[in-house]
């Protein structure tokens, strides 16, 4: 039959267009495990950060030495579960041992990978998160950006705030990290892995007793296990029969998302909204923007930087993703007496950070609140003539929102909420069900018609 109708024709050429357009992005599958493995059996070795006089971080009773030994065992345990695969530690004893006799050791097995198992602290005991450290050597950053994100998932369900997947430099434009250094030397892939920050409140209730380091230990043997693939008769999981997304890298490029900016955020400020002097509120509208990495924290001061509040996430802030937000209200409330001085800091994934203007305030506040020190850093200057604060009552509230992406080979699109393609997707869909319905309605009618000539 043929059919003559010219907006028909027009339709269907419009449709098999807009079929040819987006037929790419409806072939769009998970991205393969850069990494080649030429054996069957994977290998991997384990290695307890520290040991021996070298105690790592301590905070209050917890020694980051005993610490990894507990989560590199149990990481141990989980993945000789798995079948076809050899698990080897560097270390099960209390020893010392350099950075390099740990990467001898892993490519003396022909490690496929090396996990260096760590946690962490800050100068200031501000910091908190989890991050994974990876080489800035090619391939093996894409080995380790592709394991990193993966894991900061599960870390991320886990409830602990992300740092990102970053690498770092030293002075010769080689990796600062001597384990990451040798292994890469010896062309063994390894990431260091920094589960969280043990003088911090927000992460302490994570390492609270060996139960906490012992769960961190089967994240990372899970994470491990659905990297490459493997399969346990024991469990009864096969993660080779549905692998696990893995973000898109090359093993001939690095990825340009990993790479530590040096850079402060480029624009951070402040705008009064409005106060009231006789209840100590005081809202403000803050703006901040980086243009190559997100924004993951921000603090606060009321006596012009002398002291200030301990680091809060910034709002809507995605390590992995690279969004953030990037306009919020801030209300504050003012202890009585304290004629306040505001600034903020904005804190990118390099932990460096832009400070704001000053909003100065014309006569104290006063409402009446109890008297106590402030929380957060002092410095020496801290004793001056500003009265002291009591801890401040803060609440926030998002406006917009500012996404820092990678290219798109590196980052596909994410699973959760409704993206570009998936829209493209359903129009695509009602367009070739349009079609069908109006393709159906004009064969009947063509029919009609050569019927209704036919019984002429």
């Amino acid at each position: 039959m043929k059919i003559k109708n010219k907006k028909i024709c027009g339709f269907l050429l419009a449709v098999c267009l807009l079929m040819w357009i987006l037929m790419p992005g409806l072939s769009v599958r998970a991205a393969d495990r850069v990494q080649p493995v030429e054996d069957d059996e994977i290998v991997i070795v384990i290695d307890p950060g520290h040991g021996g006089s070298n105690l790592g971080t301590q905070s209050g009773h917890t020694i980051e030495k005993e610490m990894t030994m507990v989560t590199a065992m149990t990481m141990y345990q989980e993945l000789g579960k798995y079948d076809n695969v050899k698990v080897y530690m560097t270390h099960t004893d209390d020893r010392d041992m350099s950075l390099k006799e740990r990467a001898e050791f892993a490519a003396g097995v022909e490690a496929d990978f090396l996990f260096s198992i760590h946690y962490n602290a800050s100068e200031n005991h501000s910091m908190y998160g989890t991050e994974v450290w990876i080489s800035c050597e090619k391939p093996y950053n894409a080995y380790g950006y592709q394991f990193g994100y993966l894991h900061l998932q599960a870390m991320q369900e886990k409830g602990l705030f992300l740092r990102g997947v970053k690498n770092r430099m030293n002075d010769q434009g080689t990796d600062y990290y001597g384990i990451i250094r040798e292994s890469a030397a010896l062309s063994v892939p390894a990431v260091i892995i920094e589960h969280c920050y043990v003088d911090e409140e927000r992460d302490a209730d994570y390492i609270q007793n060996e139960e906490g380091f012992a769960e961190f230990g089967r994240i990372d043997a899970l994470s491990v296990a659905k990297y490459f693939g493997l399969k346990s008769s024991a469990l009864g999981v096969d993660y080779s029969e549905e692998p696990t997304k893995l973000q898109q890298a090359s093993a001939d490029s690095l990825v340009q998302y990993t790479l530590m900016d040096k850079t402060a955020p480029d624009v951070c400020e402040i705008e009064l909204r409005e106060c009231d002097y006789d209840t100590g509120e005081v809202h403000l509208t803050v703006r901040a923007a980086d243009y190559d990495t997100p924004l993951i924290y921000y603090d606060y001061s009321i006596d012009n930087g002398q002291t200030w509040s301990r680091l809060e996430s910034w709002p809507g802030s995605n390590a992995l993703t690279g969004e953030y937000t990037d306009t919020f209200q801030l209300d504050l409330t003012i202890p009585k007496g304290v004629r306040p001085n505001i600034t903020v800091r904005a804190y990118n994934l390099a932990d460096l950070y832009k400070r704001s203007n000053v909003l100065a305030f014309e006569q104290a506040f006063k409402q009446a609140v109890a008297q106590t020190e402030p929380a957060g850093e002092e410095s020496e200057e801290s004793q001056e003539a500003i009265p002291a604060a009591a801890p401040i009552d803060h609440s926030l509230k998002s406006i917009g929102t500012t996404t820092f992406m990678p290219t798109a080979d590196e980052l596909e699109e994410e699973d959760t909420g409704v993206g570009v393609l998936t829209f493209l997707k359903l129009c695509l869909v009602f367009v070739i069900l349009l079609f069908f319905i109006v393709l159906t309605t004009q064969i009947v009618n063509y029919r009609k018609k050569w019927n209704r000539r036919h019984r002429r």
